[in-house]
């Protein structure tokens, strides 16, 4: 086993989850560097003596995930390969008693609100005055952009609230501010995120002000595109709608879950809409934003859930034609209000039906990417892989949406610059391009 360290201390951040983890893990590494400390993100060399591991608890398959790698770093511990281990995050906050007992080789846990205590465990001092800084994981021309904390919607499925509190919103004024403070530093990109985006402003200002904040980023100079997630159906703000035509720098893009179709399913997933506002909500949106990027996100194997409900899904799939489409297995979750239903899916017809829903949505994207074929596109240049620039569009967010591909045999592109990108191939998933 190997003896303690006594050289300075190295804090390595493993994250795990979506984007809005991501947004803390960045805000912690900001305030470490800030203290002078030395801590790194997912560090490839095995150097750093303390780790951090900022967990998610959404689901079953991000919460093995979590557990999994929480084990793999206990061992290390065992093994002397570390020193020091921590969690933190959505699984340390909903389990955390659970997971002090079963793995107790963790030096402490804390939760989605707990940074001050966790930069105070670590030997570091909470600097109010850096709120908004953080340390960017992303490449630094685009940057994740966390607008609230937390969500006060009922759905019976999701375990968010549970985890990350009531909706707080973040000041105009301070979101602003930060946004110049990462265009200084060479950010053209704002991916804007919330647990629920559209009921920002409720909270601090008593109405719903998603479409102030969007005109307020949109004139921060040196902003070139800002990018909308997580939006919610019911009571959706229609007036970000004129502001995303007005300004030329909000993408035409819009991220918004929908989850289901059937008014039953909807009704007992306590949506707080139907088929036929779902139906007229997504008509209005593309008619006020022509050619507007629809991206959202569906559930198969909810409790209840018939071949009816999901031969409903399927017709609607093919018929709306998403430009960007995930569906996901519902997924029984403790302490949530669909926890007190039966969860009478059979795991495996769940999958059947997830994947089903892709099976269409993979036809409509391959239809959709073919129709940009001969299409002159501006193009975000975000990596080079092998003999391969990788970019995307307006249409496109990191990660999870299509990706351009350029010849970097035939073509020098500088990553993160613009490029016009005329559009020669398509597949399902991709296009691919020669610079004009």
């Amino acid at each position: 086993m190997r003896t303690k360290s006594l050289k300075k201390n190295k804090i390595n951040v493993v994250t795990l989850g979506c984007s809005k983890n991501l947004f803390d893990s960045e805000v912690l590494m900001g305030q470490l560097k800030a203290n002078g400390m030395d801590a790194t993100h997912e560090s490839k060399k095995d150097d750093a003596n303390i780790v951090v591991i900022n967990t998610c608890g959404f689901i079953d398959n991000a919460k093995q995930e979590s557990i999994d790698t929480i084990l793999r770093y206990a061992e290390a511990k065992e093994s002397g390969l570390i020193d020091r281990l921590y969690v933190t995050g959505c699984l340390s906050e909903r389990y955390k008693p659970d997971l002090e007992k079963e793995i107790p080789e963790v030096d402490s846990y804390f939760g989605t609100r707990d940074l001050p205590r966790l930069l105070k465990t670590l030997g570091a001092d909470y600097k109010h005055e850096l709120i908004g800084e953080r340390i960017l994981t992303t490449p630094n021309h685009y940057a994740y952009f966390k607008i609230s904390e937390g969500c006060d919607r009922p759905c019976s499925f999701c375990a968010i609230p549970l985890m990350r509190g009531k909706h707080i919103s973040t000041p105009i004024e301070t979101l602003v501010s930060n946004a110049k403070s990462l265009v200084a530093k060479g950010v053209k990109e704002l991916i804007l995120i919330a647990q629920d985006s559209t009921y920002y402003g409720l909270d601090i200002y008593g109405k719903r002000s998603l479409h102030e904040l969007l005109a307020q980023l949109s004139d921060v100079e040196g902003l070139d595109w800002i990018r909308l997630h997580y939006a919610f159906p019911s009571g959706f703000p229609l007036e970000i709608l004129d502001v995303m035509r007005q300004k030329s720098n909000i993408c035409n893009y819009l991220d918004m879950p929908l989850q289901h179709i059937s008014d039953s399913m909807l009704k007992s997933m306590k949506r707080g809409t139907t088929k036929q506002k779902t139906l007229k909500l997504v008509d209005t949106i593309r008619e006020r934003v022509p050619g507007i990027t629809l991206r959202t996100t569906l559930i198969t194997g909810y409790p209840g859930e018939t071949e009816h409900d999901h031969q409903e899904m399927l017709e609607w799939v093919e018929q709306a034609k998403f430009d960007r489409l995930g569906a996901f297995t519902y997924s029984h979750e403790e302490n949530t209000s669909a926890y007190k239903l039966d969860d009478n899916v059979p795991d495996e017809v769940k999958k059947e039906r997830a994947e089903a829903v892709m099976e269409i949505q993979q036809g409509v994207s391959e239809e959709l990417n073919s129709r940009k074929i001969g299409q002159t596109l501006k193009v975000l240049i975000d990596r080079k892989e092998g003999n391969s620039f990788i970019g995307r569009t307006e249409a496109d967010s990191p990660e999870v949406d299509n990706e351009v591909i350029v010849s970097a045999e035939k073509h020098y592109l500088r990553i993160g610059d613009f490029a016009n990108i005329e559009i020669t191939s398509a597949d399902m998933f991709d296009l691919m391009g020669e610079v004009v």
